[in-house]
């Protein structure tokens, strides 16, 4: 929404202003300049990028409109998982657990976190270490160098479709130039017409660099930007699982060690004390699970 408000706020201001100073919307209807210099862009975007990345562009702006981050329910969401998890890990057998990380779409834990299980990458991550822990002799500071690597590459392939959009913003002025040149190349071939004609071609010409101008810092550039925004809040639930499981395998009790990760949460977005301790502590299904295990 606040892409779609950006722009109309841009489109407003700036027609309305070009109105005031006695200009013509109608002149700046180019359609033939704006196909040279979006088809320009969009094939030197398919030239530039292998079709992995077009694709997960196409994802990511769609991501940017939406708004797609994490919410604070999806973080406690989260948190509770890895609690829920750490808590079998201490209560379950090596073989039991192996069981849940080679299925976990059919372990009860992570049927109650259906956000974090829609994630398949995040979910694979935090299945991987945790059968890193299982397996014993893991050294706390192998696996966080590990999780450093892991992550680093994670957030440098959800950032491709950033960059691909950032040198395609980049592009679009002299895309602007392009079609402009072609413009005055028209306008050349008409110059035995009228000064009417002949201002008008010009003109038209000109809309092309304004054109390229404009799509490129009020519209892609910004669009990427969102796109950075929205990927890197999306990649701190790697930093919050990996917090919670280096702090847990650092000999801290499960409730304390996703405080770790939940420290690890923006401030503005992080959720209580008291919120993460109900869904963790409150008596949730883990908790049923859990008394029938002992009673048993």
């Amino acid at each position: 929404m606040t892409i779609l408000l950006g722009l109309i706020i841009t489109l407003v201001c700036m027609l309305g202003g070009f109105t005031a100073m006695g200009g013509h919307v109608w002149v700046i209807w180019q359609p033939w300049e704006y196909v040279i210099i979006c088809g320009s862009a969009l094939g030197t975007f398919v030239v530039a990028n292998p079709m992995k990345t077009i694709k997960d562009s196409g994802k990511a702006a769609f991501e940017a409109f939406r708004n797609d981050t994490p919410t604070q329910e999806e973080n406690i969401e989260l948190l509770a998982l890895l609690f829920f998890m750490m808590r079998e890990l201490r209560d379950r057998s090596r073989a039991e657990m192996e069981m849940i990380i080679d299925a976990p779409q059919d372990a009860e834990v992570f049927k109650r976190s259906p956000t974090v299980t829609a994630n398949e990458e995040l979910t694979t991550f935090i299945c991987d270490y945790f059968r890193l822990i299982i397996m014993g002799n893991a050294r706390t500071h192998e696996i966080e160098s590990l999780m450093d690597e892991e992550i680093e590459t994670v957030r440098h392939d959800k950032l491709k479709a950033y960059h691909a959009l950032v040198a395609v913003g980049d592009g679009l002025p002299a895309l602007g130039i392009v079609a402009a040149v072609l413009g005055v190349v028209k306008a050349m071939g008409a110059i035995d017409q009228s000064p009417e004609i002949l201002g008008h071609l010009i003109a038209s010409a000109l809309v092309g660099t304004f054109a390229g101008i404009f799509f490129s810092y009020a519209v892609v550039g910004p669009l990427a930007t969102k796109v950075k925004i929205v990927r890197e809040k999306k990649m701190r639930s790697y930093v919050i699982v990996k917090q919670s499981l280096l702090a847990f395998m650092n000999g801290a009790m499960p409730q304390v060690a996703i405080e770790h990760g939940r420290k690890a949460i923006s401030a503005y977005e992080r959720p209580t004390i008291n919120e993460v301790e109900s869904a963790t502590m409150g008596g949730g299904a883990g908790n049923k699970q859990g008394q029938e295990r002992k009673a048993a």
